[in-house]
């Protein structure tokens, strides 16, 4: 049984931006996503390299390699046992873009203010 739940965000308008990159990507690809997914499910902040890092900013990334080049998705954590994907890239640098990273960032606060409101 899994200890974390990972969910997608989803946008003001209800998109979820992390689910459509993923179904963007090759079929082997996608599976290499749900395997590297069901690890973070499983090991939540106690995954390390060379599948998951901390970036910053309460911010994480899910790494793995697939046909497209590294394909990374930042996430956070909400609660105890809850992980949202935020948005997903093809990283084509060796530091994470910052336009990705402050996406990450603005989609954790309005992702707290949102729940918070309900």
């Amino acid at each position: 049984m899994n200890k974390f739940t990972c969910i997608y965000y989803l946008t003001e308008s209800d998109r979820p931006p992390v689910e459509e990159f993923i179904r963007a990507l090759n079929l082997r690809t996608r599976q290499k996503f749900f395997s590297v997914v069901s690890l973070l499910e499983e090991f939540g902040k106690q995954l390390l390299e060379p599948h998951a890092k901390y970036i910053g900013d309460d911010i994480y990334e899910l790494r793995f390699r697939g046909q497209e080049g590294h394909i990374r998705i930042l996430y956070f954590f909400y609660h105890q046992n809850t992980i949202v994907l935020a948005n997903g890239f093809i990283k084509k640098t060796n530091k994470v873009p910052s336009k990705e990273k402050q996406l990450a960032i603005q989609r954790r606060q309005a992702y707290l203010i949102r729940t918070k409101e309900r």
